[in-house]
C-alpha cells in the first residue's frame, strides 16, 4: 500500500471506507487488486467539458468543419464591420470560401484585398483548410427560369 503521507486526504477516506464497508462484499470489483483502482490517480482527474469536447472533435475529424463553421459566423470580426456591411460569407466547399456582395464594386474591392483576408482567415482558423476566395457580385433576376417561362427572348419581345 502507498505511505499515507502521499496520498490526498480524498484518497485517505475513500480507502479507509472502502476496507470498512466494502471488505465483505464478493463482487468483480472486490476481487481485484484494491490500489489498482485507487481514486484520484494518475489519469483519473476529472476533465472539463471543452477539454471533452476538443478531444471528441479530434478523434471524430470535426475540427475542420468547425473550423469552417467559424469563419461562417464570425465574418464580422474577420473582415471589419466597414467591409461586413457590404459583404457576408455565403459557403465553403472544397476549400473555396463564396462571399456574396452588395454590388460588383464591391466584389472587384475585395478581390483587391484577397490576399490580406486569407492571411487572416488563416490566422484565426488555420485548421479550416481554406485556399481560396471567391466573391460573387448580387443575383441579377433570371427571366429563363421559372413556372411560367417560355422559349424566346423572354419579356422584351413584346414591346412593340
Amino acid at each position: 500500500m502507498i505511505e499515507m503521507e502521499t496520498q490526498s486526504e480524498s484518497s485517505r477516506v475513500y480507502l479507509r471506507l472502502k476496507k470498512l464497508f466494502g471488505a465483505s462484499r464478493t463482487s468483480r470489483k472486490a476481487k481485484r487488486d484494491s490500489e489498482s483502482s485507487e481514486p484520484y490517480g494518475l489519469g483519473r482527474e476529472p476533465k472539463g467539458v471543452a477539454e471533452v469536447l476538443t478531444g471528441l472533435a479530434t478523434e471524430l475529424g470535426w475540427n475542420q468543419t468547425l473550423a469552417q463553421s467559424e469563419i461562417l459566423d464570425s465574418w464580422p470580426e474577420i473582415v471589419g464591420p466597414d467591409l461586413a456591411a457590404h459583404s457576408s460569407a455565403i459557403s465553403i466547399q472544397e476549400g473555396v470560401l463564396t462571399v456574396g456582395c452588395d454590388s460588383t464594386a464591391w466584389a472587384t474591392q475585395l478581390r483587391l484585398l484577397r490576399e490580406e483576408l486569407l492571411s487572416r482567415i488563416l490566422e484565426t482558423q488555420p485548421e479550416s483548410g481554406i485556399t481560396e476566395l471567391r466573391f460573387r457580385g448580387p443575383d441579377v433576376p433570371s427571366w429563363k427560369r421559372g413556372l411560367r417561362s417560355t422559349p424566346g427572348r423572354g419579356p422584351r419581345d413584346t414591346y412593340g
